[in-house]
């Protein structure tokens, strides 16, 4: 089978078997940036188009390189481009997380875009995708492609956090995703931004037992690595972290530390 190369577990798979994933988180719409983070010990890479500066294009041209490593590739589209999630499924996403899901209608639209019926709507156009994966059997691909598809719906704000219960119910949402720094904010209303916020600390577990009883899997950004094991524990797999910026700065701060402490 051709094609640039395919997990052995697919994203869907690992979730499903309770395995713990990291994603390296990117920013940096360049291919060549893309396969260096690609080649790194993360499990996937999630390229960001709503805060980050990937594009429609970029988004094309750096999925290539993840599926090259073999990994997961996972892209955030811009609050209520769903155009854009069905089009990164097409490019070869696994999982797309959609921010600002603040509401049922948002969800439905959200599934609608990303499942095929009779989940939801989404168009069929596999070109690029087959050619990438190697997939070329259309049947097999339609029978298991919505299963293979991740969804994550946001829960950011107060708007959503009220309206988690009906969003869990709708059919083709996968997974929520946490965004804390939002969550901070709209817990606030408007009044700080602090991702680890103790005040919301109990909702955010909350929201954790409440999608993973209704059978979601749960994913977070996270701010403080230290703060995994705890996260973990509550029934969190999937954990997005470290922009290209940050490993560059923390690596750079390490092998200048070594070296000139080899200097004396």
């Amino acid at each position: 089978m051709s094609g640039l190369g395919k997990p052995a577990k697919s994203l869907a798979a690992r979730l499903a078997a309770d395995e713990t994933i990291f994603a390296a988180w990117s920013g940096i719409p360049d291919a060549l940036t893309m396969e260096a983070l690609a080649a790194t010990e993360f499990d996937s890479v999630l390229l960001d188009m709503q805060h980050g500066g990937h594009s429609e294009e970029s988004v094309l041209r750096c999925l290539a390189p993840v599926m090259a490593h073999s990994k997961p590739g996972i892209v955030r589209v811009p609050v209520g481009r769903f155009d854009m999630a069905s089009r990164a499924l097409d490019y070869g996403a696994q999982a797309i997380v959609a921010p600002m899901i603040n509401s049922v209608d948002d969800a439905k639209e959200f599934a609608a875009a990303v499942k095929y019926p009779p989940l939801g709507e989404r168009s069929w156009g596999v070109g690029i995708l087959s050619a990438r994966d190697g997939q070329t059997d259309i049947a097999k691909r339609l029978r298991e492609e919505n299963g293979e598809t991740v969804s994550f719906a946001m829960i950011e704000t107060r708007r959503a956090y009220d309206a988690l219960d009906g969003i869990l119910e709708v059919p083709g949402i996968d997974a929520i995703f946490i965004g804390p720094a939002d969550f901070s904010i709209g817990w606030t209303n408007g009044e700080t931004v602090n991702p680890r916020l103790e005040d919301m600390a109990g909702a955010i577990e909350e929201v954790v037992k409440k999608a993973r009883a209704a059978g979601k899997y749960v994913g977070l950004y996270l701010v403080d690595m230290a703060d995994a094991g705890h996260m973990r524990e509550l029934g969190i797999q999937f954990f997005g972290f470290a922009p290209e910026a940050q490993l560059m700065k923390i690596g750079a701060a390490s092998l200048l530390e070594k070296a000139k402490a080899s200097i004396g």
